[in-house]
Order: C-alpha cells, then structure tokens, then sequence
C-alpha cells in the first residue's frame, strides 16, 4: 500500500502539470478533469467549499490566504475544526462570499491584493467553477473532497496538486505519508486479532450537517474501519456498499445490542435534555443495552464539521483502538496522540481548545448516571 500510494501521485502529478501555455504561466488539469492555465509562481489565494481551507492549513499555506468565506466569520462557541482553531486570523480576514462554496465574484474582485487562484472543492455545490473564473478572470482549481478510508487516493493526489501549484510539494508529500502511515500503523497493530476476540460497536450522535441524536451513526465508520472493528451497522461483506450516513431505527439499534458504544460529542451542542447522551441515559430501550448496563459506553470527537477533519479522524480511531483492544495499545495515550497528529497536520496541539466549549469531552468512559 505505502508503495502504490507514492506511484499513482507521481504519475498523476506528471499528467496534471504541463509545460508552460506562456511566459509566466503554466497550464495543469485540476481533479474534475478542467484544464486551467495558471501563473507560474502563486503566492496568493482563496479557497472556497468545505475543507478547501483545510487542505491549505495542511499545506502550511495558510498566510497564501487573503479572504475566507462566512464560515470562518462564523460566532459560535462550538467548533471542531482544528485548522481554524491554530489560525484564529481566519476571523478577521476579508469575506469572498458564504459558507458551502456559495461565492461572491464581487467581493472576491474587490479584495486587495488579488487572489492568484481560487480552490474549489466540491465542485457542484455553490458557484459553478467555470462560471465563476469566467466572471472574476481569476483561475479555478478544483480538488476532491473524499473518504479517508475508501477514497484517499483523491485526497493525497488533490493535496499534490495544491503543492504543486503553490510551490509546498514537499509538504504534501510529508503530510501525505504521514497520514497513510498512521493509517498502517493502526490496521497492523489490529489485523491479526483472531475474529472471535472482535467486539461489536456502534457509533451514534454522528454530526451531519449539524447535530443529530443517536440514530445516526456512519456504516462506513472510518475508525471503526482502521482498528478492523465490527461495526455492526456496517453490511456484511457482499451485502451491500455501506453508506457513509444513516439513520437508523432505534428497534434495530436493540436488536444489534453491540457490546460496545461510542457517542460523537457533538450531539451535545442539542442541549441537556436532547441529544444521544440524554437518550442512553432516559431511553428504556437505550437502557436494556448490554453496553450500557455494563458500562462500556465512551465518548468520541466530531469530525463532521465543515466536512471531514481528517486529523479528528485518525485520532479517534487511536481512541477507538485503545477501547477495544487496550493490549494492542498499550503504549498510546489517546489524548496525547490526538494532540501530536494535531501539531503535525495544521501546526497546533488544540484537543484542549477544541473541547472547551462541549459539556462532555471526547476519549472519556460516559458517566451514565
């Protein structure tokens, strides 16, 4: 795997970046398949879509920056982004337009100095990116937004691309080994547990465009999926591609009775007498779970926040690793870890921040009393 990776954003890197179209420009085909001719060297950009902003941060291209969308202008004291957390000047920096990549060309014309070019993720969502070069005269990139576990092909080959074009190959290359190889680290310590010492789990609370209650988990759990957990919402093995989002019945929650349960904190931002954590707590159907009579019911970050967190991610599959088998991982203090996969990734060790605000913090056994 650690050597296929490399290959594909090597070979994709040479298809992508052409020889200059003109004296000081360069033409490159972005990942919605658009050739898009380019400057040469760029120092100054925008981002635009959920995560855009994110893959900048991991870059350590975040100064490039000269105006954010409304999420970042955004007041609220929930928030789980830890790239926006390690750069608070996000808040105060020039608005091109709203949240979801709903952009403004006039602002964006208006801000001083200029954009070189825009990145785009999530290329049907808001402005349309050839509408919105063609109004502003400023180059569109578009990169891909994907799954961690099934798709992160798209991200490293994306995350390439950006390096490539703001002059950080280097850093995307780091930042892309390193995630593949945390990712390694957790399959290998986990793929030789015998079937039968496997504990079935289910994730609730999962955060989706906001908070939800403990109906909605991910079949296609990433964490759950590095630490080769049973998830039990996942279908088995040829009955189906699991979702990446569902809502489930609680009848069915009763019926899988998994031995163990996770809660994304998240869905504590729905107040003390909502959420999972006060239906596992006041549910009776809730209540007749092993794993809650037992006690075996802990507390996870969100990583569903303005699209994935991929650090979030891979530090709660430590977690997770460390609930199900604590053999396995022994020497990994989950906090501590999250905390060294944050100041790798956007620069900033803010687990602590990034709770402050949440009335149960995450990697804790749950008090259900």
């Amino acid at each position: 795997m650690k050597k296929i990776f490399p290959a594909l954003i090597t070979m994709f890197i040479t298809i992508c970046i052409a020889i200059p179209a003109a004296a000081g420009t360069r033409t490159i085909t972005d990942m919605a398949g658009r050739t898009v001719v380019i400057p040469s060297k760029v120092e100054r950009v925008i981002c635009s879509g959920p995560g855009c902003l994110r893959y900048l941060t991991y870059l350590q291209g975040q100064n490039m920056i000269v105006g954010v969308d409304s999420i970042e202008h955004r007041k609220t004291k929930f928030d789980a982004r830890p790239y926006a957390i390690a750069n608070p000047q996000f808040k105060n920096m020039p608005l091109i337009g709203e949240f979801r990549g709903h952009d403004n060309p006039e602002l964006i014309l208006n801000l001083e100095p200029q954009p070189q070019v825009i990145f785009k993720t999530y290329k049907d969502m808001g402005y349309n990116p050839d509408e919105l070069q063609a109004k502003t005269g400023i180059p569109v990139v578009c990169v891909a937004y994907a799954s961690l576990d099934a798709k992160r092909d798209l991200i490293y080959n994306s995350l390439q691309l950006m390096g490539e074009i703001i002059g950080k190959s280097q850093r995307a290359k780091e930042i892309c080994n390193f995630m593949e190889t945390e990712i390694s680290n957790l399959h290998s310590r986990t793929a030789n547990i015998p079937e039968i010492e496997r504990k079935t789990c289910y994730v609730g609370g999962i955060a989706k465009k906001g908070p939800h209650g403990f109906q909605s988990t991910e079949p296609a759990y990433p964490p759950f999926s590095f630490v080769n957990a049973i998830n039990v919402a996942c279908p088995p093995k040829g009955k189906g591609k699991p979702l990446q989002h569902a809502n489930v019945s609680k009848e069915q929650i009763v019926a899988w009775n998994p031995e163990i349960l996770f809660v994304d904190i998240s869905t504590s931002q729905l107040g003390e007498n909502a959420g999972a954590i006060h239906e596992i707590k006041t549910d009776p159907a809730y209540q007749s779970l092993d794993a809650v009579s037992s006690g075996n019911v802990y507390t996870v970050l969100p990583y569903n926040w303005y699209s994935m967190n991929y650090g979030s991610i891979i530090a709660d599959a430590y977690f997770v690793g460390r609930v199900l088998y604590p053999s396995k991982f022994k020497d990994i203090d989950p906090k501590a870890k999250a905390d060294e996969i944050y100041s790798f990734m956007v620069g900033e060790p803010v687990l602590q921040h990034m709770g402050e605000a949440f009335s149960v913090k995450g990697f804790n056994k749950m008090d259900l009393e």
